[in-house]
């Protein structure tokens, strides 16, 4: 009386393979980094046009080469 334990007629029941608990895991953790990455913010469409259009001004700043001469100057004096 009030065993936890399965009768022993009682088969376990079946588990699944190791590759769905692989893919169910990884979609979960998936679920979980877009609910955290969206989490206060209220149109988040507009948050990553944002992102995109930082990156793509980032990576023209870096591919247009170093910025044409007379530009500022940092002096440091050696002591």
């Amino acid at each position: 009386m009030g065993m936890c334990f399965p009768c022993p007629a009682e088969s376990a029941p079946p588990s699944p393979s190791l590759e769905e608990k692989r893919t169910k895991l990884a979609e979960a953790a998936e679920r979980r980094q877009k609910e955290a990455a969206s989490r206060g913010i209220l149109d988040v469409q507009s948050v990553e046009e944002k992102r995109k259009k930082k990156e793509k001004m980032e990576k023209q700043i870096a591919t247009s080469g170093p910025p044409p001469a007379g530009g500022l100057r940092s002096t440091f004096q050696r002591m």
